[in-house]
């Protein structure tokens, strides 16, 4: 069973109206892209043998859009925020779509070690129903850090504070610190036992989060810096940061994030088995893993020229080691889960 750290999945069901519930194939062709073509449905990543994703709540920030004038179109007003509560109510209607293909039996919401190990076990016994963790990209929605509970109880397990820069935490091409409100939430989610991901976190906020002592820290989707200049990635310091404290980084799949001159030249597998490997050097092969963001922002035409659709997923094992590729795979989020699912 391969797992998915990072996937946008009820952003697109829920905003770009995408139906996930079909394949993949069946959805581009009536969507007829040039570019940003589908990856990734259900049904894909079932036969991508994917098991379990960390599917997101991703609201984006009305400051993120291109429009002419004072005010968006109507249809770009709808997909993004500008107040806290416009942020909520984007996340709870993702949720809600996450809830309603849990009641249709498409997938499994993982809020529990038992529920976990419940899924593995149908898995291993043929069920290929998706098992999700539910992630927060970007902490907007959360209104007040006193709401954190709420969302806990609805089944949130993972938060990353930060897209662009939030109330919370300076973000990419946003930097900054955490705000009093950001410490303040931090501080919630580990009470909470929830899980930090850094991906996104501008570098001084993520200094911030770490004197702060998370006790549970990840990078769901983020790449070295070392290799991709840029405030998007992460550097080695915040690499061996995450790795300290017991965290996996995940490999993601975009070509901006894998090579400096994507623009100009073929992205390929081997930038990424680059970034893999510069990953391990510094924190172990048993600390990487994948989180692909396949039509985060980017498709088929946005992604290595060897992946062409999501169940292509199974040839990044052949980018690590042999010893290295069921942990990389999977078993090294598995192992990560166990340890901080409630």
């Amino acid at each position: 069973m391969y797992i998915d750290g990072h996937l946008d999945l009820a952003f697109n069901a829920v905003v770009h109206k995408r139906d996930l519930t079909r394949g993949v194939i069946a959805v581009r062709a009536d969507e007829d892209r040039s570019h940003q073509e589908l990856m990734v449905t259900l049904p894909e990543l079932r036969r991508a043998n994917v098991g379990i994703v960390f599917g997101t709540l991703f609201a984006m920030p009305r400051s993120a859009l291109q429009y002419e004038g004072d005010t968006p179109p109507t249809w770009k007003a709808k997909l993004s925020y500008a107040t806290p509560d416009e942020a909520h109510a984007l996340a709870v209607d993702q949720l809600d779509c996450y809830e309603q293909w849990e009641d249709e039996g498409r997938i499994r919401i993982l809020r529990t070690q038992s529920d976990l190990q419940a899924h593995v076990t149908a898995w291993d016994d043929g069920d290929r129903t998706i098992g999700l963790v539910v992630l927060m990209e970007g902490a907007d929605p959360i209104r007040t850090p006193d709401e954190l509970a709420w969302w806990v109880d609805r089944g949130l397990r993972m938060i990353g504070p930060a897209w662009r820069g939030t109330r919370y935490a300076g973000g990419t091409s946003a930097p900054g610190p955490l705000t009093a409100e950001g410490k303040a939430l931090v501080q919630a989610m580990t009470e909470h036992n929830i899980p930090l991901d850094v991906s996104h976190l501008a570098e001084e906020s993520f200094w911030d989060a770490m004197d702060l002592s998370p006790r549970h820290v990840l990078a769901s989707h983020s790449n070295a810096r070392a290799i991709t200049p840029g405030d998007r990635q992460i550097s080695d310091d915040m690499i061996r940061a995450v790795g300290a404290l017991g965290g996996v980084v995940g490999i993601v799949l975009g070509d901006a994030f894998l090579h400096p001159d994507h623009a100009t030249m073929q992205v390929t597998l081997r930038d990424v088995r680059r970034h893999a490997k510069h990953v391990a050097s510094l924190i172990g092969w048993d600390q990487v893993a994948i989180g692909s963001d396949f039509d985060g922002g980017f498709g088929v035409q946005e992604t290595p020229h060897e992946l062409t659709r999501g169940a292509d997923f199974s040839k990044l094992g052949k980018l690590v080691p042999e010893e290295a590729r069921s942990g990389v795979m999977g078993g090294n989020w598995l192992r990560f889960l166990r340890r901080v699912l409630p």
